[in-house]
């Protein structure tokens, strides 16, 4: 799967009509499904990158946040782009965003509670009134779609008193609970809340609500699955009911990937997918601190250990595989960004083995240039240029990376794996040799059906060639800091 777009992408509305236009390149590439970013209107409009969620039925129609369309388009715009992408086989997963929303169109005087942001189960008031941005009304889009408006009574907390100008959490007080939400973690106490006003799904009405449109999302898209933002901050109990509706609503086992960051802390993520019964896979966030921790140390990093006390390897049929994110890219709250030397590499570990299921980053495929303020409170400007080796290590995935998989993960500074092909994939089987230090090799069995087969590095990191003994076996090599991917002769035409 392909993340197509990234924080910083230009407001200049052109996302959904690049994508439209970009289908059969992806489509040939090896790319099979898409994951657009949130397609409804934001507190700010054509600036929004989406997550700042206003009007989840806007899809870039209605005239309010100052424009019609959104920071990637109009709704026509999306529904053509979904149709293409359909056209050409690519299955599309919607970004859903309903742990909060923002920009209410009107303020309520709401009882609450200041709490600590480091303990939220600790008050630091007594109950209160404010005035809260907690009505939504849509003036807009009048009724259209749905009649359902938004009161305090669908929210557990907001950050601002419009009354005082005062910036807290504050936790609302009603009828739905005098707390928040229950967590898998006590991490910050509670982190429920997260920004603007948080969503109280205790709230009957607020569910249902969500069905519906859950119902005319899928009505009105065909969408194939869904990335699930924030969902440490929300009840797992809520997806474990609206997954199932979604599906028997669709009668498809809609594919569906939460983000629940959590680096280097494959405990959590298990404890996540226990809580909601393996509704959905994951994105592995404790492979990618693997990644970034071994593409900033060098060759001190022991190879050995970059899959230990990852997603994949502990349940690859749940994992989600990611060299980057929009959350990690440079200047974000979570920046963590793989050192381009290694992201070869990176895409090769979640690219051409058994486990997981790899999503490419927008950036690393076409490259991306932007200026913003970082976490210093400096203007930082920044250039990712596209992995000139990226569109092979997809392509070789997709022809030929199958088969049974042998392991070599022998020396802390080199190591390997071996595909041995499937016959009903013509040509394929690969070999792939990793090195964070000096050149490297690695004697590696690949299947006695090869033998005799001429094999070349498909990435021309290595120039010899190299050919499969009787046994099966050959030593397949790389150059120093990088990968080598050895594939047969005869299929190095079907990557270029």
């Amino acid at each position: 799967m392909m993340q197509y777009f990234h924080w910083y992408y230009p407001k200049d509305g052109s996302l959904w009509r690049k994508v439209k236009q970009e289908a059969s390149k992806l489509a040939d590439l090896g790319i099979t499904a898409v994951w657009l970013p949130p397609a409804f209107k934001g507190t700010q409009g054509d600036y929004s990158v989406g997550y700042d969620v206003y009007d989840l039925y806007d899809l870039g129609e209605f005239d309010i946040k100052s424009s019609v369309r959104t920071k990637y388009g109009t709704k026509e715009e999306y529904l053509a782009a979904i149709r293409t992408l359909h056209d050409h086989k690519i299955q599309v997963y919607v970004d859903i965003v309903v742990n909060h929303m923002g920009g209410g169109d009107e303020t309520e005087i709401v009882k609450v509670v200041k709490v600590n942001a480091e303990n939220r189960h600790e008050a630091i008031s007594e109950p209160y009134e404010i005035e809260a941005f907690t009505k939504f009304i849509f003036p807009a889009r009048k009724g259209k779609y749905s009649k359902f408006e938004w009161d305090h009574t669908c929210f557990t907390g907001v950050d601002y008193d419009h009354r005082t100008g005062e910036t807290a959490i504050f936790n609302i007080l009603n009828e739905h609970g005098d707390d928040w939400e229950s967590m898998i973690t006590d991490e910050k106490g509670n982190y429920d809340y997260l920004m603007f006003s948080d969503i109280e799904f205790r709230n009957p009405a607020v569910r249902e609500e969500l069905k519906r449109w859950g119902k005319w999302y899928y009505e009105t898209t065909s969408f194939d699955g869904m990335r699930l933002d924030a969902v440490k901050h929300i009840a797992p109990q809520f997806y474990n009911e609206w997954l199932v509706y979604m599906r028997q609503m669709s009668g498809k086992e809609l594919f569906a990937v939460g983000e629940y960051w959590a680096p280097g802390d494959l405990p959590l993520l298990l404890k996540y997918i226990e809580a909601t019964d393996g509704k959905m896979s994951v994105f592995d966030a404790a492979l990618h601190h693997q990644l970034h921790t071994a593409s900033r140390s060098g060759n001190s990093y022991d190879l050995t250990t970059i899959l230990d006390n990852s997603l994949v390897s502990a349940m690859p049929e749940l994992a989600v595989t990611v060299v980057a994110n929009h959350d990690t890219q440079p200047l974000q709250a979570l920046e963590a960004p793989v050192d381009p030397w290694f992201k070869p590499i990176a895409y090769a570990l979640i690219l051409l083995r058994e486990g997981g299921y790899p999503c490419v980053f927008y950036p690393d495929l076409y490259g991306a240039e932007y200026t913003d303020k970082g976490r210093d409170g400096n203007q930082h400007h920044i250039v990712m240029p596209a992995l000139e080796s990226l569109p092979a290590l997809i392509k070789l995935r997709k022809v030929a990376a199958y088969g049974t998989q042998h392991d070599y993960f022998d020396f802390p500074n080199c190591i390997g794996w071996t595909r041995e092909g499937d016959p009903a994939e013509e040509g394929s089987a690969c070999a792939v040799v990793i090195s964070n230090s000096e050149a490297g090799n690695k004697k590696m069995y690949i299947g006695a059906t090869h033998a005799g087969d001429q094999f070349v590095d498909a990435l021309n990191n290595s120039k010899e060639e190299v050919v499969i003994d009787d046994s099966g076996e050959a030593v397949f090599y790389c150059a120093a800091g990088s990968v080598s991917v050895w594939v047969k002769k005869a299929l190095v035409d079907k990557i270029s």
